[in-house]
């Protein structure tokens, strides 16, 4: 039995929109390269607007992403918490410089950003850019522009296809504005280049996981990968209520490695960027004794020999192009582990599907 048989046979839905990605990724950019509300969103911007990607939880980690890439392909851009700029609009928001918020809610009803929406719209008078998986819900209607990805929706409780979908459709944004159309093209050809992971990677990382007990789980990241880090930290803690952390990968240095032992699976998410000096840091937790995973595009014989599991995607899309292929790995842990737990991780404890505060929406 296949592992997409057997979501099936255990109804899955997490596992079986995890492995359905790389075809919603096609729908998704196929759909959007012809929508109108794309060249919409794209005449929003002006030169010398910040970008400012708004959001909760997954979509706020999704927000991190999204930055990295805009600031990457040229265009000024930060991520908010929904929260912060609610509660400290004068520290969230770029000070002197015309701004252009985006405003991420998987479901539309997500209270805290329609709370903000509300506000930069009506109080502020300033136009938001919504990006959602449903229609005809109020972020919809607040927003100025709506990008909806239909086909990237999910019965599941935590946010998978969603998340990778709406960070590629942002990032597909960002290569229109930018008139960057190798990355736009490069975009357009991962669904295809990553799907042959899904056949060997779920499997032997399955493996892993059932083969292997651990007290705590940490992610490791810089640049472009923190964002995605801090998602599968987010996906490990949810699927499988599991004590989970995140770190930039030189900063777990400074403090955090006391907590290394052969019980606390660090997991690396390795750039190119700044390959040599994450193995660095690789080799040095696994000199303390570290039970170490490595996600990369590609390896050398160091992070080979520290690495207890190694996942090594050989792609050969740009670096800051192939973000979502990373976050299907750490999505794949968290869902594997918290089945091995006995948790059902359609319907993880103390959550739902959308946070509504009481008399928000």
């Amino acid at each position: 039995m296949n592992l997409i048989d057997s979501a099936v046979e255990q109804r899955s839905y997490t596992l079986e929109e995890i492995l359905s990605q790389p075809q919603c990724w096609n729908d998704c950019l196929r759909q959007l390269a012809e929508s109108r509300e794309l060249q919409q969103a794209a005449e929003m911007a002006i030169p010398g607007t910040e970008w400012m990607f708004v959001g909760c939880g997954s979509s706020f980690y999704l927000a991190q992403a999204a930055a990295a890439t805009f600031n990457h392909l040229g265009l000024r851009a930060r991520a908010v918490p929904a929260s912060e700029l609610l509660l400290f609009p004068e520290l969230a928001m770029p000070n002197g410089r015309s701004c252009l918020p985006v405003m991420i809610s998987r479901s539309g009803l997500t209270s805290e950003v329609l709370r903000a929406t509300r506000m930069l719209e009506n109080e502020k008078k300033i136009r938001t850019l919504a990006v959602t998986c449903t229609a005809g819900q109020p972020l919809e209607a607040i927003s100025s522009v709506t990008l909806k990805l239909l086909a990237a929706d999910e019965k599941s409780t935590v946010m998978t296809r969603s998340f990778t979908s709406m960070l590629l459709t942002l990032q597909y944004l960002a290569a229109t504005v930018s008139s960057n159309n190798s990355f736009r093209q490069a975009l357009m050809d991962l669904p295809k280049q990553a799907a042959p992971l899904l056949a060997e990677v779920p499997i032997r990382l399955k493996r892993f996981i059932d083969n292997n007990s651990f007290a705590d789980y940490v992610f490791l990241a810089q640049g472009p990968l923190f964002g995605v880090a801090s998602e599968s930290m987010l996906k490990m803690t949810e699927s499988s209520c599991s004590y989970a952390q995140v770190f930039h990968t030189m900063e777990f240095r400074h403090g955090p490695k006391s907590i290394v032992s052969p019980q606390t699976l660090i997991s690396f998410l390795m750039s190119e960027t700044s390959y040599e000096a994450e193995v660095e840091v690789l080799q040095e937790m696994k000199t303390l004794g570290a039970t170490t995973m490595v996600i990369a595009n590609r390896l050398d014989s160091r992070a080979h020999e520290a690495a207890d599991f190694a996942i090594e995607m050989s792609l050969s899309s740009p670096e800051f192009a192939r973000l979502v292929a990373y976050t299907m790995c750490g999505q794949l842990a968290g869902v594997f582990n918290g089945l091995k737990k006995g948790h059902n991780p359609d319907s993880p404890r103390n959550l739902s599907r959308v946070v509504v505060l009481a008399g928000a929406n």
